[in-house]
């Protein structure tokens, strides 16, 4: 499976970004990569359990999964800050970050809401979307998360344009996006860190040992790897731990330095077939809510991989994006497999091919 492939590239790469540095503080070389083994086993296990759920059952539980959610975002105020954010609910053996499993709760919720058979998509229907996404928007965004908060918005216009929403929706629709945006920006509402982000991916000059640092060794990181790579655990940015946070946000400098160019292709066809996959569940699902589910999770996927490679590589600012299936954390790996799990449930309720049973 894809996934699985994914997923056992990430183990080996989590391995190669976080064994100096574990080494160097007296902790077994594999213990991330252990750790992330547990996360990579239970996900699997959703995964089928999920895919054997009648994916048809959650818009009517989709109520009770949205209400849970708005209970679990500001519980993370609770508890002290991480690196200067408050995204997790410590529970002893495991940060759940509720913002993760937020995202696929509102694909469905939104679902569920746009899934009704009409001829033409009507405001009032785009309204009760938006009304729907803005109370997770803004507690996420005060966490502060700005990228997930992106993620929201971005599979709301993905999941509104499979919905039906007529061209001059769109138009106005993006407009508004649009103004809102430079208000935020205007007005100062953004965070500092953020602001910073943006100047550096505008002018990647700005402060190279202090607030360009991140950008400026992952793009030596990734361009150092050339065509073929420096060679697994070979790599003087990787083995001496100049890229910040390389096992979870920037693990794909890992794999840039170490399996090169060549490397990369193979992880960005592999998440292409993915994508390509869902699109065609989309497209044979037996109803408008599981073709619009899957649309959903889709687009979510679709973001996280271009933010998070982008952002490596100079061409998107620096967010907190995980990439999928790849880098290290529970609560993302968790919410990815539960996704796709949905989706393969779409998948094996279509019309029947007899020796097909997943397709992911």
């Amino acid at each position: 499976m894809t996934i699985f492939a994914i997923s056992l590239l990430g183990l080996l790469m989590i391995y190669s970004a976080t064994r100096v540095g574990l080494e160097r503080n007296n902790l077994p070389a594999s213990f991330s990569m252990e750790r992330q083994m547990i996360f990579v086993a239970a996900g699997l296990i959703m995964f089928v359990a999920v895919s054997y759920f009648d994916y048809r059952e959650l818009r009517h539980l989709f109520p009770g999964l949205y209400v849970g959610m708005l209970v679990l975002l500001p519980l993370v105020f609770l508890f002290p800050e991480v690196n200067g954010a408050q995204r997790w609910i410590n529970l002893g053996f495991f940060q759940l970050q509720p913002s993760e499993f937020a995202k696929t709760v509102c694909v469905i919720a939104l679902a569920a809401i746009l899934g009704r058979p009409v001829a033409r998509l009507s405001w009032i229907r785009v309204f009760q979307a938006l009304g729907m996404l803005a109370v997770p928007s803004v507690l996420i965004f005060l966490q502060p998360d700005l990228g997930t908060m992106m993620v929201f918005w971005f599979v709301l216009v993905v999941m509104l344009f499979g919905a039906g929403m007529s061209g001059r929706q769109l138009l106005l629709l993006s407009g508004t996006a649009g103004f809102s945006a430079t208000i935020l920006f205007q007005q100062g509402w953004l965070f500092p860190h953020q602001l910073d982000r943006i100047r550096v991916l505008l002018d990647p000059t700005i402060d190279p040992t202090g607030i360009g640092w991140n950008l400026r060794q992952s793009k030596l990181a990734v361009g150092s790897g050339q065509l073929f790579g420096k060679g697994l655990f070979e790599g003087q940015q990787t083995n001496f731990q100049y890229v910040p946070e390389q096992g979870t946000d920037f693990i794909f400098t890992a794999l840039g330095e170490q399996l090169g160019f060549v490397g990369a292709i193979l992880l960005v066809l592999a998440y292409l077939v993915l994508i390509w996959r869902l699109l065609v569940i989309a497209a044979n699902s037996r109803d408008r809510f599981g073709a619009l589910v899957t649309l959903g999770i889709a687009a979510m996927f679709m973001f996280h991989i271009f933010i998070n490679i982008g952002m490596t590589v100079g061409i998107m600012p620096v967010t907190g994006l995980p990439l999928p299936f790849m880098s290290a954390g529970g609560s993302s790996f968790l919410n990815f497999s539960v996704a796709l799990g949905i989706a393969n449930s779409v998948w094996l309720r279509r019309s029947p091919v007899p020796g097909e049973n997943s397709i992911l």
